[in-house]
């Protein structure tokens, strides 16, 4: 795992006040592929693999739709991905094996009866992320949201009277507190301290600032895991994931939009977040790290 003082000391500073990016994502991914180590490219490929899974299915909806260039694959990969897929042929060691599985079941599947494959490509990627990634922080962000994503769901299946399980993905610890509690909150929030937050967020009736205050907890969640290593691949790993919630939000009303993001913060931050002096220490390595380079 490298040390990425000069990458990580010459990027902008971004916070989720921010309504437009320091830095595009294209140009940032440019200078990863000049400093990053292999072991450490490995790594940040998960992130652009999510963009991937994003067009497959796309391009699977429809062979002539626009695509995210921010993925791993090229046009002609996607095609090959596809073709060899139905053909039966496909190599797992040239893509993910479960993208050419869904893109083999995608013909059967497209028709059912509640079948949503942005959902279902997002799930297998979340369950690959967590399985494969060989770095420990990113594995745990993709848990988290796989996790948040069954518990939001849960609560908006039970809020409309839904069968919970017919919506909930995976088996794990929080799966089956989701299937075998009634409890307001599925008993969840004696285990992880992070659902009295989303608790919060959950009874929020506006969509938009529901959004916003999810973006604002994995923020932060992203902040606290990386306060320590500002440095670190994982640190480079967070930054393209808060970049690339600032892409969500480029189109808010400037003020309108920093205000909304400042309050989020400070009510999520409250008082038994990290220390002042820890903040002012880190603040002094990067100034001096910046300095330096």
């Amino acid at each position: 795992m490298g040390n990425y003082y000069c990458l990580m000391a010459g990027l902008p500073d971004i916070t989720l006040e921010d309504t437009k990016r320091g830095v595009s994502m294209e140009d940032l991914r440019e200078e990863l592929d000049a400093v990053l180590s292999d072991a450490d490219k490995k790594v940040i490929y998960y992130f652009f693999l999510k963009n991937d899974c994003a067009n497959l299915v796309k391009l699977l909806k429809n062979p002539n739709a626009e695509i995210d260039r921010n993925g791993n694959l090229i046009m002609e990969q996607y095609v090959d991905l596809m073709t060899s897929a139905r053909e039966m042929n496909f190599n797992v060691h040239r893509y993910p094996s479960f993208m050419s599985m869904f893109a083999r079941d995608y013909a059967y599947n497209k028709d059912k009866e509640g079948y949503f494959p942005e959902d279902d490509m997002l799930y297998k990627f979340y369950q690959y992320a967590i399985e494969t990634c060989p770095n420990k922080m990113v594995r745990q962000w993709y848990k988290l949201n796989l996790d948040i994503a069954n518990i939001l769901t849960a609560f908006l299946a039970r809020k409309n009277g839904w069968n919970v399980a017919d919506f909930i993905q995976g088996e794990d610890e929080v799966t089956e507190m989701i299937l075998t509690n009634n409890t307001k909150d599925f008993n969840l929030t004696a285990e992880y301290d992070y659902v009295a937050d989303l608790m919060k967020i959950v009874e929020c009736e506006d969509p938009v600032e529901k959004e916003k205050k999810m973006d604002a907890f994995k923020w932060l969640w992203l902040e606290e895991k990386t306060f320590f290593n500002i440095f670190s691949i994982d640190a480079v790993f967070a930054y393209l994931c808060k970049l690339d919630m600032l892409a969500r939000w480029d189109k808010l009303d400037v003020e309108t939009g920093k205000e909304t993001f400042r309050q989020i913060i400070e009510n999520l931050r409250g008082e038994a977040r990290v220390p002042e002096e820890f903040v002012a220490k880190a603040a002094h390595v990067r100034n001096m790290m910046a300095e330096s380079v």
